[in-house]
Formats: structure tokens, sequence, C-alpha cells
């Protein structure tokens, strides 16, 4: 992207910050965020939200370190029980939309023992829902197996949406201006 894409103006605020208010917009209970130590600038910015920080003191590998880092942090603040549940999304997703975690969440009261993985138009989307007792099996992962495997080897309902924005990530210039340009 040729710099921080969390960072990236959009509409009056930033990305990473558009989608930390679509969490807070919506009925989950806490936001956490796992940021590199060596991103100040982020650290910066996401440190003025209500949003719990994880800054560990090396930088996670890849998704998979990161969502370990995240689950052992709600593990110790929070003590969650079975019933419970997380919800995964990579954090350059600007155009998320309040309503799609909060039908996840809707949903989980009926598929308590389900993954659940919204979709549109057949194509997996962001965020994932996974029930809290899978946050043990991420461990399990082999090195080579990212965070999607358990989508595999767990039940999984996938819940369509009329939402495109649960495919809206930004991996490329070309994806930023196509947004921009959409919004």
């Amino acid at each position: 992207m040729g710099r921080p894409k969390l960072l990236l103006p959009w509409r009056s605020t930033t990305v990473i910050e558009a989608l930390i208010s679509a969490w807070q917009q919506s009925r989950v209970q806490e936001v956490i965020l796992i940021a590199r130590p060596d991103d100040q600038r982020l650290i910066k910015q996401v440190s003025k939200k209500d949003v719990h920080l994880v800054i560990p003191d090396e930088a996670p590998a890849d998704m998979k370190a990161s969502v370990r880092l995240g689950l052992h942090f709600i593990q110790a603040v929070f003590s969650p029980n079975d019933e419970d549940a997380w919800l995964l999304a990579p954090a350059d997703l600007p155009t998320l939309a309040p309503e799609i975690i909060d039908m996840l969440l809707l949903q989980h009261a009926t598929h308590k023992t389900s993954i659940l993985q919204p979709t549109f138009r057949q194509q997996n989307g962001h965020p994932v829902l996974f029930p809290w007792p899978l946050a043990y099996e991420v461990n399990r992962l082999t090195e080579e197996e990212g965070v999607n495997a358990l989508t595999h080897r767990f039940a999984t309902t996938t819940i369509p949406c009329n939402e495109a924005s649960i495919l809206d990530d930004l991996d490329t210039p070309a994806d930023y201006q196509r947004l921009k340009n959409r919004c």
C-alpha cells in the first residue's frame, strides 16, 4: 500500500477507526486489537479509543499468532465460559456494518456449538464467530494451518447476508480506491 493501510483516510476518520466504530456500535461487549510493538503511530491512534490494546513484546509472525495473543488475553481478563463466543476479523475492513456483527451474535443463540461464517453470493467473509471452546483448538493448529482450518474441522454454519462489506478488505491501492469510490 506504500504506507500503513490502517491509518489511511476513510471518510472523516481512518480505516482502523472506521472498523473500531463498527464494533463499538454493535452488541459486542469487548473489542480487542493486537498491535505490533513497532507500529507506534497505530498504537497512538488506537489508544485513544475504548478498546483493549494488546501489544506483545515481539511482532506476531502471522494472523494465527495474533489470534492466539488475543484469545490468551480474553481468557486471562474475562474468563469466558463455554456459552460465550469470539469473533474474528482482520483490521482492514473499513466498511464492516455493525448489523452484520449483531446478526452473527443473534444467530449464535440458536447455533451455540457452530462456527458462524457470513457469506455474500456464496463467498465467505468476515467477521467469523467461533464458540468459545474452539479457542483452545487454535493452539492445536499446525504451523502450516491458519485459523480458517477450524471451519473445515468443526461444524460451520454459513449465514447468507446482503452485505458485500463482509468481503471488503484492503489489500491493494486498487482495493482502497474502489471502496472509497463506492462509499
